[in-house]
């Protein structure tokens, strides 16, 4: 039975053989020993004892063996340990150690990750948070707003080997803690991959934000910083929406939503007239613009039986690819009056099924930049001399015929929240707008202040 190895050096170990203790060298200093792997007999029993004291020859011979100067340090008789080898005549200390193969890169690591998880994600999560965002801190990339370009903030680990402090920049100096906490939770899920398949030699994860969170030493009264530089106390709740237009729920009055769709149609521009149809459609189902963009009319069912739109699939114009809903599932929501008069009055006589309902004046698909420069503002003009021009929205904002400027998400939030308090059912509105009551409950009712307790 060996002795307990875990108190021994690392390449010179303590072990028991048929009831004697003997040295085992690791194999990176076969070159010293013929070529073979090396076993030192200590001609002790294994006691106790004995262990203790075979443990501090170990350490002793590992750190002449370690040391820049072990060719004069080292005594291959072990007379200088107290031992006697019968291999003396054998070593060929004129043969070098080999150095430790270096450890990967954390680039090297972070390319190989996104290669795996890839497949894992829906392109657009993938190519936003983790192509770009987290491969930014980790290159120590930031976007430069006066430039127009990314500029190097040398607090990159993207080309230094993985070692136990590495990512101590990004953890002491990013200053947005929701990126900083899943770019690290990102790298440590790399590096536990890397660990599992035997590609590096670290023993401990280097991709922990605090240890005294595992040991529930947190204080968990201590003020924190929201990624918008705001103070929150112990009782405030961040909201954990990463898109602001989802986080930022206000919304339009019935009367200013009916204003700015009677806009759109009323247009002198082409392609505002064209957009009103999609316009007056995202405000009466709240469905996400990449939903409505890759809707086909086989998608909307019309008739006494069936009265229901079927959301399946979003369509990203900047990837140019169909993929999955937000939520990755399918809804289907009912149709009511008035939305079913719009689908019925823009559907052509010829529409073939996988015909999209939605398409720009050249038949293309929307994406959302488009629907931006129709709705806030678009950019003309020459290099030297850039107009622009005023969206329908902002247009309205600026001239007083509505309250304020909101993005076109929010047509989302104004359909949800004229829903939510005219008492439609929260289960029905949640399910058709892939959202959940709580949410709703939350977020778009709020509280009710003309109520009051029963007096009980």
């Amino acid at each position: 039975m060996y002795a307990k190895s875990q108190v021994t050096p690392e390449t010179v170990k303590v072990q028991s053989d048929n009831g004697s203790l003997r040295l085992q060298f690791s194999t990176k200093y076969n070159p010293i020993f013929g070529g073979k792997r090396k076993h030192q007999g200590l001609g002790m029993k294994d006691t106790p004892e004995n262990q203790q004291k075979a443990i501090a020859i170990a350490w002793r011979i590992e750190g002449d063996l370690q040391h820049p100067d072990w060719q004069q340090l080292f005594d291959p008789t072990f007379a200088k340990y107290g031992l006697k080898s019968k291999y003396t005549a054998e070593l060929k200390l004129a043969a070098p150690i080999p150095e430790p193969e270096p450890e990967m890169t954390v680039g090297a690591m972070w390319e190989d990750y996104l290669t795996w998880k890839r497949p894992q994600l829906q392109p657009t999560t993938f190519e936003i948070q983790y192509h770009k965002t987290y491969s930014n801190v980790v290159k120590g990339l930031v976007w430069d707003r006066k430039n127009c370009e990314f500029s190097d903030t040398g607090l990159g680990i993207y080309h230094q080997p993985l070692s136990e402090n590495v990512a101590s920049d990004i953890i002491a100096n990013l200053d947005f803690p929701k990126v900083k906490n899943r770019t690290i939770a990102a790298l440590s899920e790399a590096f536990l991959r890397l660990q599992s398949q035997g590609k590096t030699k670290l023993t401990v994860n280097p991709f922990v934000l605090d240890t005294a969170v595992s040991n529930n030493k947190i204080d968990k009264y201590k003020s924190t910083m929201s990624t918008d530089g705001k103070i929150l106390r112990w009782w405030d709740t961040e909201d954990t929406e990463t898109n602001p237009d989802e986080s930022d729920r206000r919304a339009f009055t019935k009367e200013e939503r009916d204003i700015i769709i009677k806009a759109f149609y009323e247009s002198d521009k082409p392609s505002c007239r064209q957009a009103a149809p999609l316009i007056e459609f995202l405000f009466l189902t709240g469905c996400r613009s990449g939903e409505a963009f890759a809707l086909e009319w086989k998608d909307v069912f019309l008739g006494r039986d069936k009265d229901y739109i079927r959301f399946s699939k979003s369509y990203n114009g900047r990837l140019k690819n169909t993929q999955v809903t937000k939520t990755g599932e399918i809804r289907l929501f009912k149709m009511y009056p008035k939305l079913e008069n719009l689908l019925i009055n823009i559907k052509p006589a010829a529409a073939k099924p996988t015909d999209l309902i939605f398409t720009n004046t050249l038949g293309q698909s929307y994406r959302t930049s488009l629907i931006g420069n129709l709705w806030q503002k678009s950019r003309g003009g020459t290099k030297d001399n850039i107009y622009v021009y005023p969206g329908i929205v902002t247009q309205l904002a600026n001239e007083g015929k509505i309250s304020c400027y909101l993005s076109p998400y929010h047509t989302r939030h104004t359909f949800i929240t004229l829903m939510a308090h005219a008492g439609t059912d929260l289960l029905l509105l949640a399910t058709a707008c892939g959202n959940s009551v709580e949410i709703i409950q939350k977020h778009y009712l709020g509280v009710n202040t003309e109520a009051s307790f029963p007096n009980l």
